[in-house]
């Protein structure tokens, strides 16, 4: 075993360490939320950013968002997405920034005309300043994000660690849940989403941060994983993730996690020769048993409920009025308010306040999409545009970038099922314009001019 594998197995064993730690002394999760950006903030200044070191950082900022929000160790409730604004902004004060990135500069001044109309529209018995930034932030950072990995070049190497660092913060969630539902059985009684399997904390959002903690130990089963011990420590930490992701009873997060790995095998399957496609075929085969198999028992675990979940039905079998729980009344309020409001929409954090007004409860968007028309209106269309576009033009630039098609999947699918709620769809979304080059450039000086 070479050192390198020793010291992987070393972190996910670390990390599994700290979710046992948190689950015993629960005071410990401040420590590790304050620890991350004060390590974090010495490390960058330190290494100078020489080998784009911010986004190592930033990554782990996002991977353990929920955790740490799960637990009481995040010092604000949004500080993840500010982390990530501050590092970036950090990393372009080393290492500059694409000039090429102007579709993100538009893309942020977009968004100034629904902050200045909330100021005025928003209710005079409202926190007007954390009503905008629980609305802006997840756009600010999205931007700003973008704008530091616009064509900056990485390594294939770089990018499994950014990868990695989401990642590893995700295992610790897992044990956590392990301890703190150590049998799922006593708990599940419905088909609705379970706050007792997700940790207290919203099942929508566990369920979204495990999805993608499949599908990165999934892709370094596959890509990652040189010896057939690390084959089996990829499987059995994805496996145990999308056990922990199914039991949440919250669907969003895992059938996209799900869409992901299926993605990057028919691109992988399409890249490779021969050889490649035969290893691929059979490495399909063997997490589609191991998947089959997580399904069956969760489904004996909970008494066959989680199947009538993922078929739409309440525990007595019974076919349920709404597959989204009532998700598409809203986006259809949104899209009503866009239509009579469709130059500039109604304003940052207004929408929610209008339905309040019409329903009589004030209820949150789930759907990005509809919410940035309803307050931004066709400013926040040609916003979504950009976004939407700019990845796929990239991508014939550099084809290499196979993670490309399953980010943008990822960011898309979560934003419409769990908004902007946490930063880990913007900062994914961002990931998907890097440049990735199979071997290391010559020029160390990772700068954009």
């Amino acid at each position: 075993m070479t050192k390198q594998e020793i010291t992987y197995i070393q972190l996910v064993l670390f990390h599994a360490g700290i979710g046992f730690l948190i689950f015993l002394f629960p005071f410990v999760s401040k420590i590790y939320g304050y620890s991350i950006f004060v390590f974090g903030l010495y490390y960058v200044i330190k290494t100078h950013n020489r080998n784009n070191e911010v986004l190592l950082v930033a990554a782990y900022i996002v991977g353990s968002e929920v955790f740490l929000r799960m637990t009481g160790g995040n010092p604000l409730y949004e500080i993840s997405k500010y982390g990530v604004i501050a590092f970036m902004l950090l990393g372009m004060r080393y290492a500059g920034f694409s000039k090429g990135a102007f579709p993100y500069w538009i893309f942020l001044l977009l968004l100034i005309p629904g902050v200045i109309m909330a100021t005025y529209s928003l209710n005079y018995d409202s926190d007007i300043r954390k009503t905008i930034a629980f609305n802006i932030s997840g756009p600010v950072c999205l931007g700003i994000a973008s704008l530091y990995t616009f064509r900056r070049n990485v390594t294939f190497k770089q990018i499994n660690n950014i990868l990695l660092s989401i990642g590893l913060p995700i295992v610790s969630c897992m044990v956590y849940l392990t301890f703190y539902t150590p049998n799922v059985q006593d708990v599940i009684t419905s088909t609705q989403s379970n706050f007792e399997t997700s940790g207290g904390f919203g099942p929508n959002q566990v369920a979204t941060f495990l999805g993608f903690g499949m599908f990165v130990f999934f892709s370094r089963m596959i890509l990652e994983s040189k010896t057939k011990l690390l084959v089996a420590i990829n499987l059995i930490v994805a496996l145990n993730m999308s056990y922990r992701g199914i039991v949440t009873f919250s669907r969003g997060g895992m059938i996209t996690g799900f869409l992901m790995v299926v993605l990057l095998f028919f691109f992988l399957y399409y890249k490779t020769n021969s050889n490649g496609k035969l290893k691929l075929s059979f490495l399909a085969l063997l997490l589609a048993v191991a998947t089959m198999a997580v399904w069956s028992y969760t489904s004996l675990q909970t008494d066959g409920l989680i199947n009538k979940r993922y078929a739409n039905q309440d525990a007595a079998g019974r076919a349920k009025e709404s597959q989204f729980t009532g998700r598409e009344d809203i986006a259809q309020n949104e899209l009503n308010t866009f239509l009579k409001n469709p130059l500039f929409g109604v304003g940052a954090g207004v929408a929610a306040e209008l339905r309040e007004k019409e329903i009589g409860i004030k209820v949150l968007s789930h759907d990005e999409i509809t919410r940035m028309l309803a307050e931004h209106g066709l400013l926040g269309l040609l916003g979504l545009g950009i976004l939407f576009l700019t990845p796929l033009i990239l991508y014939f630039e550099n084809k290499f970038n196979l993670y490309l098609f399953c980010f943008v999947v990822f960011w898309f699918l979560t934003i419409n099922h769990a908004a902007m709620r946490t930063a880990v769809p913007a900062f994914v979304y961002s990931l998907s314009l890097l440049r990735v080059q199979l071997v290391p450039s010559l020029n160390k000086d990772t700068s954009l001019k």
